[in-house]
């Protein structure tokens, strides 16, 4: 009778454990390492990586988490990830090498995110202006060498960083429609009948491509007479001038300044981005036409290679001429919105989640 008994018990036990539901696999871990913590990280870093990796941890895919190279270096964060990726010049150079030689060792691939032309004689003349020290550049150079794969934000980045690089995979910037779809705008009256505004930001790398505008802004006014001031913001760190005036936006990192943005678009009539002809502006993304476009703004932007797709899709590009610049000008602030292709393609094909899978691919392969 036990022996009985224990047949019994051992026959439910086997059917207990045959129909148990499998357990699902645990996720892949991308870690990612970049400035700022807790959500306070520079545009870049927003842009390139951090809203990128939480969008495919939010889909399903992969978790993601951000590493700290110090924990990583010293064997005290022990997650096995699926791929570590380091934005340009995080790492002090004297980290990078080690950083890479952990990484290998633990058999993780290291990829490497640059949006910028660090290499070449004009864009290191250029960063240099805008306080990158040859430490950082050397240690962008020494990441991007001794990475597994690149990630540009276009071709003409990839072909200056192929010749250094193992792997070079470009992902074009998108934007995050958490930031950037656009509600309600903020019923201040900012929009003035005695004058139209014209937006221009960016960061300091982009002070001489300002001087570009100083002939298209003076005296520059509608036909009907009313006058069309240039704010910028960002750009330079010179004030108000006799041709633009300055924006301070209240302090916070992307996400409050693209919130802030959304809020206030009802403030200017365009947006500008005018580029220099230089090998460093050649490598820049379309990134501020997918921006003005998402505010509702029409954009006008230099005909350069970083503006080629951006045209076929309703951006206004414009050669070095004063008198084109102006005529452009005009007609984008009398249009005051932009071209319906453009709205509608950067809703479409340049939003996250909706651009395509090449981040998810080069991350996870």
């Amino acid at each position: 009778m036990p022996r009985d008994l224990l047949r019994r018990a051992a026959s439910r036990l086997r059917r207990t454990v045959a129909g148990t539901p499998p357990q699902p696999a645990p996720l892949p871990v991308l870690g990612y390492v970049v400035a700022g913590a807790g959500g306070a990280h520079p545009a870049s870093a927003h842009v390139r990586v951090v809203r990128r990796t939480e969008h495919l941890a939010a889909s399903g895919v992969a978790e993601a988490r951000q590493v700290d190279p110090a924990a990583f270096l010293e064997g005290t964060d022990t997650t096995p990830y699926a791929a570590l990726l380091v934005q340009r010049d995080i790492l002090p150079l004297d980290a990078v090498q080690p950083f890479l030689d952990a990484a290998a060792a633990r058999g993780i691939r290291v990829v490497a995110e640059v949006d910028d032309d660090f290499f070449t004689e004009s864009g290191r003349s250029r960063l240099a202006r805008a306080e990158y020290d040859p430490d950082r550049l050397a240690s962008i150079d020494a990441l991007v060498r001794g990475a597994d794969t690149v990630v540009v934000s276009t071709p003409e980045l990839a072909d200056v960083v192929r010749p250094v690089a193992r792997a070079v995979t470009i992902v074009p910037n998108a934007l995050d429609p958490a930031l950037w779809t656009a509600g309600a705008a903020e019923d201040d009256d900012e929009r003035p009948r005695d004058e139209h505004r014209v937006l221009y930001m960016g960061t300091l790398t982009h002070a001489a491509d300002l001087e570009l505008l100083h002939d298209v802004f003076v005296d520059l006014a509608a036909e009907d007479g009313t006058p069309i001031r240039l704010e910028v913001i960002g750009v330079t760190e010179d004030g108000d001038s006799d041709w633009f005036r300055r924006v301070e936006v209240p302090d916070g990192h992307y996400p409050a300044f693209s919130r802030w943005l959304v809020a206030h678009r009802e403030r200017w009539s365009a947006g500008v981005a005018p580029l220099r002809d230089e090998p460093f502006n050649r490598a820049k993304s379309d990134l501020k036409f997918l921006e003005y476009t998402a505010l509702g703004l029409p954009a006008v932007v230099s005909d350069r290679p970083s503006y080629a797709v951006a045209r076929t899709h309703g951006a206004v590009a414009v050669p070095d001429d004063t008198d084109a610049w102006r005529t452009a000008v005009r007609a984008a602030v009398d249009r005051g919105a932009p071209d319906a292709r453009a709205a509608r393609w950067v809703a479409e094909e340049r939003t996250i989640g909706r651009d395509g899978d090449a981040w998810r691919r080069v991350l996870l392969g």
